[in-house]
């Protein structure tokens, strides 16, 4: 079957800009189809795939979609895309337009494309935070200048220019790579780096190394691959998006941060790298709570605060409730010495009692058994020792090695 480019929107009020994008891609020999996710019921002459076929993917029917309230007939559609694209096998690359709307209802189902999938996404609001859109996916936002509602002399050159970047995701080649060992996924922060750069070089020759950074979307890439079955292992070695989660950080994973854990039967190396810190923008956006604490400027956008052992208890606690739904074999390692490269003698995030209140939640809450241990290391996470033990131990891992659990 010949693959597509999927060009969507809602034909009943950007008709022109649709048949604008799928024109340009036919006439560089790409084959494109309008597919209309309009929720107002109409028919349209210019889709190839109508808004009733598209609707009538959801598992509820048709009918489920097209309902007299604008708000649920948009969530309704995003579920029938999402299920329509899933479904295809001749899905190329996807181009969307829309305002807040269009952009809400079109993204989800890119998201659920394969990573590397060509995804991209001209809204009126990607100049502004896109981090709820893009999630841990690849798409690309393209900001509309002028709003999504006919063509003029800048929607023009802005849809001609994002047709044409997808025309270059489609027909450009990328070198071919041997991929012929496994990959794993690693979570890292600056404060931990360290650490992590060792892991990867020990295991270069024989794991591709992929590396997450812990601000978020980094921790929910990680774990979407992992859930894919792309990963055949992860060193999470940076959990520090549970403080913000927990704190009200900037960098949250979410709630689901180490639910993956509970889905795939993966081998599993974690540890506390970063649970010192909570991260904030500016100092000014401190809330009011926060500002008599413990701060240090990483940069003039970032501000870190640092964990108090109570924070720490609660910490540990959320933390070891996550591991103890575990399905495959699994090691958290305590880092004695330190979480972090602030949390070290001279450094100012340095607490003994914080990291020892965070340390017993964990090993009050875990329920160890042989596949799942917790492992007190009396080193500071960025010590070669300690990278050594995580090594280690997923190597045993791996090798399927168990031990009694302490």
């Amino acid at each position: 079957m010949e693959h597509k480019a999927f060009v969507i929107g809602t034909c009943d009020t950007k008709a022109a800009e649709l048949c604008y994008l799928r024109d340009l891609l036919r006439a560089a020999g790409v084959e494109a189809l309008i597919v209309d996710v309009g929720t107002g019921g109409k028919a349209t002459t210019e889709a190839d795939i109508p808004a009733s076929q598209v609707a009538a993917c959801h598992p509820l029917g048709a009918e489920a979609v097209f309902v007299n309230d604008r708000g649920r007939a948009v969530a309704q559609m995003a579920e029938a895309l999402r299920r329509l694209l899933a479904k295809r096998d001749d899905v190329a690359g996807v181009i969307g337009i829309g305002g807040s709307g269009g952009t809400a209802l079109i993204t989800p189902a890119m998201r659920d494309l394969d990573i590397g999938v060509p995804k991209v996404m001209v809204s009126t609001i990607a100049s502004g935070n896109v981090a709820p859109y893009v999630g841990p996916s690849d798409i690309a936002m393209i900001y509309s200048v002028t709003d999504v509602a006919g063509l003029n002399r800048i929607s023009r050159r802005v849809l001609g220019n994002a047709a044409h970047a997808l025309l270059g995701m489609l027909k450009g080649r990328i070198p071919e790579v041997a991929e012929d060992k496994p990959a794993i996924g690693l979570s890292m922060f600056g404060v931990t780096t360290e650490c992590v750069n060792r892991i990867t070089d020990a295991l270069s020759p024989e794991y591709d190394s992929l590396v997450f950074h812990a601000t978020g979307t980094g921790g929910r890439s990680m774990e979407k691959l992992a859930a894919s079955g792309m990963l055949k292992g992860l060193l999470d070695i940076t959990t520090t998006e549970v403080c913000d989660l927990l704190m009200g950080g900037i960098f949250s994973a979410g709630e689901t941060r180490l639910d993956v854990l509970a889905q795939v039967d993966l081998p599993y190396v974690g540890s506390c790298g970063a649970l010192d810190m909570v991260n904030f923008a500016g100092p000014e956006t401190l809330p009011e709570r926060y500002r008599q604490r413990l701060l240090y400027e990483h940069n003039p956008q970032i501000t870190l605060m640092r964990t108090t052992a109570d924070e720490n208890t609660q910490l540990g606690r959320w933390i070891g409730e996550k591991l103890n739904r575990s399905r495959g074999p699994l090691r958290f390692l305590l880092p004695e010495g330190g979480v972090s490269a602030l949390d070290a003698p001279d450094q100012p995030f340095h607490d003994p009692e914080a990291d020892a209140a965070l340390f017993a939640a964990l090993e009050a809450t875990v329920r160890q058994t042989s596949d799942r241990r917790l492992i007190r290391c009396p080193w500071h996470i960025n010590d070669p020792e300690f990278a050594a033990a995580a090594i280690a131990e997923f190597h045993a891992l791996v090798r399927g090695e168990s031990m009694p659990a302490e």
